[in-house]
């Protein structure tokens, strides 16, 4: 769409704490307003439906919404950011397996300004299913390179949190 499109899109969800929970509805309609511009089949559509759904409350209706966008071809930042937020979403439903075998490809994927929020992500879904060693490694080597001292400290403690112990004899 065009930059006009995208400046109104941004405006509406900068003014989205004027949207107190009992009008969420308004909010999603403003939303699906801006949906309505939009070419047949676009996934900027089901995208910002689903983060409208997800953002007030309703994972269960953004799940779909997030998969219809992936599944239009939504790729690149959005695709990504729709990645991070449908597996939350998912583990907001208690389908956490399926948050996980979602984002861990995007730990080898491209690095970019949400790598820390893809690793915070997969953190809960793993820490869901009661993976709190391997989520906490994440988060801690996520948070590592933001440290002023012991970052390579934190590193190491993170990686030994998922490697195997050495057996006492």
């Amino acid at each position: 769409m065009d930059q006009h499109w995208e400046d109104r899109v941004t405006a509406a969800w900068a003014s989205f704490d004027d949207y107190p929970e009992e009008r969420a509805a308004e909010f999603r309609a403003l939303i699906d307003a801006l949906v309505a511009e939009l070419p047949e089949g676009s996934p900027l559509g089901p995208f910002e439906q689903a983060c409208a759904w997800d953002s007030t409350g309703h994972s269960d209706r953004a799940v779909p919404l997030y998969r219809d966008a992936l599944a239009r071809g939504l790729s690149g930042y959005k695709g990504r950011r729709a990645k991070i937020q449908m597996s939350s979403s998912l583990r907001n439903v208690g389908r956490a397996e399926e948050g996980v075998a979602l984002l861990t490809p995007e730990l080898d994927g491209p690095s970019d300004e949400l790598d820390d929020a893809v690793r915070a992500t997969l953190a809960l879904c793993l820490s869901s299913l009661g993976r709190d060693r391997e989520g906490l490694a994440l988060v801690l080597g996520a948070l590592a390179p933001h440290l002023p001292r012991y970052q390579r400290s934190m590193a190491n403690y993170a990686r030994a949190l998922t490697e195997p112990q050495p057996q006492e004899a």
